[in-house]
């Protein structure tokens, strides 16, 4: 069983799938984390790969850019393929001046400017919150490692260049520790077909600072995200 975006077959994809952004970002946990690695997907280079992390079956993928290019993974992982949990580390803008370059964020939940939840006819508004069991996991074990790390809202936009520069104020100010692009839709996603879902997020910028990551460290630098979410997977 395939589908048009993914050419595994039943079977190929773990029951957990670590959803990194960016498929190369992928390749590289695959290469440097997992053993007895099979890549089950290379459709518009969108690299999947299976493998084993300290014994447990884990599987990695890219997911895009953007609430749209995940939707349609996500929707594909849990509807088609089975998957039970997927945990999506990618990289965030901070927000706040004390959360710092290369800090970790957990989303505990996440705003949006997104109409992304109009197609489930709600007769309100959707707050979009990631599994509880997946954050406790994954804040003790950042704890554990002694990493900085910050739990709370995030806020996932669909809008990168923005024309009004100083929208983010807004968010800061209702207490969004960061931002970024599609967390919004992998909780909607997942309290849609009943599944579990968590974000970490490495801070890669700052609004309130001038330091920035390459976009070479956002791809190869970023292992102690990986590490916290393959122990937890």
């Amino acid at each position: 069983m395939s589908t048009p975006h993914n050419s595994a077959n039943k079977g190929d994809i773990a029951k957990t799938v670590l959803l990194p952004g960016d498929p190369l970002r992928a390749k590289f946990i695959a290469e440097n984390f997992l053993t007895d690695v099979k890549q089950f997907n290379s459709v518009r280079n969108m690299f999947g790969y299976t493998g084993f992390y300290k014994g447990k079956r884990v599987s990695v993928m890219g997911s895009g850019m953007g609430m749209a290019s995940l939707g349609i993974y996500v929707s594909e992982l849990y509807a088609q393929y089975d998957v039970e949990q997927v945990i999506r580390i990618g990289s965030a803008g901070s927000y706040l001046p004390e959360v710092k370059i290369f800090d970790l964020i957990i989303a505990q939940g996440a705003c949006t400017n997104s109409n992304f939840a109009s197609q489930y006819d709600l007769p309100g508004t959707f707050s979009a919150i990631g599994d509880f069991g997946l954050l406790k996991k994954a804040y003790d074990k950042a704890t554990e490692m002694k990493l900085p790390v910050h739990v709370g809202n995030i806020y996932s936009s669909d809008i990168f260049y923005n024309a009004q520069p100083e929208a983010w104020k807004k968010w800061a100010a209702m207490g969004c520790i960061g931002v970024e692009m599609e967390t919004y839709a992998l909780y909607c996603l997942a309290a849609y077909y009943h599944k579990k879902a968590l974000t970490i997020l490495t801070v890669s910028d700052s609004f309130t600072s001038s330091q920035v990551t390459t976009a070479e460290q956002r791809q190869n630098s970023f292992t102690n995200m990986m590490e916290v979410a393959l122990d937890i997977a």
